[in-house]
């Protein structure tokens, strides 16, 4: 049976020794700089994923420390590096009236990222403008904008937001333990700083973190009764308030902290249980409170995209944009009053 050969190998057979040896070459070439190419940008990528997943996942192996301070401890971290690290300074910021990003370095410090917060916003600023740069190609500047800004600066911040709830509610719910455990070590004799040191090495993280940065504090020549206001200040929780006010009263003027601990674990339990409690009985205003704000914007979306000229044929006439600002106006104060009546503090 004959075969029919390939009509590239054909005419490569049919030219002179030189020039078909230089065209193999070239195609090797060719193939080997895009193969370099596509095995960078696999690299690339797996590599920024492995970064993101590290950063947003904090989970830890039972293998590991049971908190970073320990961690850190056991790498050989010294007192004062420990407490340059989890305990920072209060350095002023330069964006501090603004009122999206005035609490940044509190809430980086809350949600327990060590990322000081001018390199936050710059590597946040660089990102928006090489986005909008890269898609200013396709959309005009003013439109590539805001989609860069939101994307690069608006979301990051939201995102450290959420991790510093995350992180305060995690702390709120490990705090009645800690206290149990302060209270049993102080009722067998156990001076309190020793209570704080087994709390600091035999819990997890936030509250064996912020813990510990008392124990530090302490070793490194801080009174006790600072050490406690710090965290209350640090973690700004109105539990850890109520702490620092039973151990400066018992250190002011003596008494039975181990008591005083163990009432205030049980009503931080309680409040723990009402705030359940409440959210569970809000949840249906809540949900009416989100589809009443949501409903003008999807009314506004679903007739622009339906009936174009539903809005634009009226937009030169001189009583659309007083009433437009008006509509807008009564939108937002609907989400604000509704967010009012079904937010609870406890």
């Amino acid at each position: 049976m004959l075969r029919t050969a390939d009509p590239g190998w054909g005419r490569d057979q049919w030219r002179p020794l030189p020039e078909r040896r230089s065209t193999q070459m070239t195609r090797l070439t060719e193939f080997d700089w895009s193969s370099l190419v596509y095995v960078g940008v696999f690299l690339g990528v797996l590599m920024t994923f492995e970064g993101i997943r590290q950063l947003v996942s904090r989970s830890e192996s039972l293998s590991e420390a049971r908190n970073r301070r320990m961690r850190m401890i056991a790498a050989g971290t010294s007192t004062e590096e420990l407490l340059r690290l989890l305990k920072p300074g209060r350095e002023r910021w330069q964006l501090q009236g603004l009122p999206f990003f005035g609490t940044l370095p509190a809430d980086l410090r809350k949600a327990g990222l060590m990322i000081r917060p001018g390199l936050f916003m710059m590597l946040a600023g660089g990102g928006a403008a090489v986005l909008a740069l890269a898609t200013s190609t396709a959309l005009p500047a003013w439109l590539a904008a805001g989609p860069a800004l939101l994307l690069c600066i608006v979301a990051p911040v939201i995102w450290v937001r959420v991790l510093r709830d995350r992180r305060m509610a995690a702390l709120v719910a490990q705090l009645p333990e800690a206290l149990d455990l302060m209270a049993r070590g102080l009722t067998v004799g156990h001076p309190l700083n020793a209570t704080i040191a087994s709390v600091a090495s035999d819990m997890k993280d936030p509250v064996a973190t912020e813990f510990g940065v008392m124990i530090d504090q302490i070793s490194y020549g801080d009174d006790l009764v600072d050490a406690v206001m710090d965290l209350a200040e640090r973690t700004g929780l109105e539990d850890a308030r109520y702490l620092a006010v039973a151990v400066a009263i018992q250190h002011g003027t003596g008494g039975n902290l181990a008591r005083v601990l163990d009432t205030l674990a049980k009503v931080i339990r309680d409040r723990m249980a009402m705030r359940r409690r409440i959210k569970a009985i809000s949840a249906e205003g809540r949900l009416t409170s989100i589809f009443l704000s949501c409903l003008p914007l999807v009314i506004l979306g679903a007739t622009s995209i339906t009936a174009p000229g539903y809005y634009v044929d009226v937009s030169g006439d001189p009583l659309f944009r007083p009433f437009a600002i008006v509509v807008a106006v009564l939108v937002v104060a609907n989400f604000l009053i509704m967010r009012r009546l079904v937010n609870f503090r406890i």
